[in-house]
């Protein structure tokens, strides 16, 4: 992914979340805010993917059997 796509692609999730928190009135601060949340760990993962960086945190999961 080139940089002007990311930043296209944060443009476009940015946009998003804004015209929702505007004009999405009828659910509740919380659940806002946990979309928020969801919506921003997102963009910070698909920033970490485009650079490179998310394939360095892959942990090995322990198996129990």
């Amino acid at each position: 992914m080139s940089l002007i796509q990311l930043l296209v692609w944060l443009g476009v999730i940015g946009v998003l979340l804004w015209l929702f928190n505007t004009y999405v009135t009828m659910i509740d601060g919380n659940l806002k805010r946990i979309i928020n949340i969801v919506v921003i760990i997102a963009a910070v993962l698909l920033c970490l993917s485009a650079f490179g960086l998310l394939g360095a945190l892959d942990m090995p999961v322990p198996r129990i059997s």
